[in-house]
C-alpha cells in the first residue's frame, strides 16, 4: 500500500509542478519577486500537504527562533528530493544555488529564471565559486537570503563529502551569517527511491555562524560539523 501512496505522490509533484511552472511562467513577470516567492511557497506548501496525506509523511521544525532578522546564508543538508521544495517553506523568501541544467528544462527553467535563481556548471571550479559570489552579492544586497546545498549533490544518510566553499566565501566578504540546517528526510525518502517511509522527517535550524573577520575554511568547517552531526542525530 505504500508503494502505491508513493507512486501517487510522484505523479501528483510532477504534475503539480508542470502545472504550477506553467502557470508562474504566465503571471510571474508582473509580480514583483516578494509576490513571486509567495506564489513558490504556495507551490511548496501543497506538496509538503500531499506528502502527509499521501504518503504519511509529515515534518517538524526545531530551532525556528534561530533565524535571525535580515538576508544572510543558509547551508541545508542534502540528501532527498524533499529539501528542495520544503525549503521555500523553511527560510525567509531567498534565491537558490543550483545546477545550470535545470535552466534548460521547458517552463521549470525559465520559472527558476523568474526566481532569480543561481545557476552555476558544477565542473567548472573556480569560475563556478566566482559566478555565486558576483551573484550572491547582488541577491544579498537587494534583500533576499541565499540557499546553498554545499554537498553539491544528494548524499545518503550517514554520508557526506567536503562541504562547497561559495557559501562560507559569500559570507565571510559579506559580513552575513551562516545559519546552518540539518534534517533526516534521506532517511523517510531515499536520494534515488521512489518509496517514501510514513513517519515525521526533523528539521533542526542551528543557531547563526558569525563570519565577520573570519577565515572561510573555518566557517565552512564549523558548519559542516553542526549539520552533520545533528543529520546523524
Amino acid at each position: 500500500m505504500q508503494w502505491l501512496a508513493s507512486l501517487l505522490f510522484t505523479v501528483f509533484l510532477f504534475a503539480w509542478t508542470g502545472f504550477y511552472a506553467v502557470m508562474f511562467v504566465v503571471v510571474g513577470p508582473w509580480l514583483p519577486f516578494r509576490a513571486r516567492f509567495a506564489m513558490a511557497r504556495g507551490w511548496g506548501s501543497v506538496l509538503l500537504a500531499a506528502l502527509r496525506l499521501i504518503c504519511r509523511l509529515d515534518y517538524r521544525v526545531e530551532g525556528a527562533e534561530n533565524i535571525p532578522p535580515g538576508n544572510h546564508i543558509a547551508l541545508i543538508k542534502h540528501s532527498s528530493a524533499w529539501e528542495t521544495f520544503a525549503q521555500v517553506v523553511l527560510v525567509p523568501a531567498h534565491v537558490w544555488v543550483l545546477k545550470r541544467e535545470l535552466m534548460w528544462v521547458p517552463f521549470l527553467g525559465w520559472a527558476l529564471r523568474l526566481m532569480r535563481a543561481i545557476a552555476i556548471d558544477r565542473s567548472a571550479g573556480k569560475s563556478a565559486v566566482q559566478s555565486v559570489l558576483e551573484q550572491g552579492r547582488q541577491r544579498l544586497a537587494e534583500g533576499e537570503w541565499i540557499v546553498i546545498f554545499p554537498e553539491g549533490t544528494r548524499m545518503a544518510p550517514g554520508e557526506t563529502r567536503r562541504y562547497g566553499v561559495s557559501g562560507a566565501l559569500l559570507a565571510a566578504e559579506s559580513g552575513r551569517l551562516i545559519v546552518p540546517v540539518a534534517h533526516d528526510a534521506g532517511y523517510y525518502w531515499p536520494r534515488r527511491g521512489l518509496y517514501k517511509k510514513p513517519g515525521t522527517i526533523r528539521v533542526v535550524i542551528g543557531p547563526p555562524i558569525a563570519t565577520a573577520g573570519r577565515d572561510p575554511r573555518d566557517i565552512n568547517a564549523a558548519a559542516q560539523e553542526w549539520i552533520e552531526a545533528h543529520s546523524r542525530r
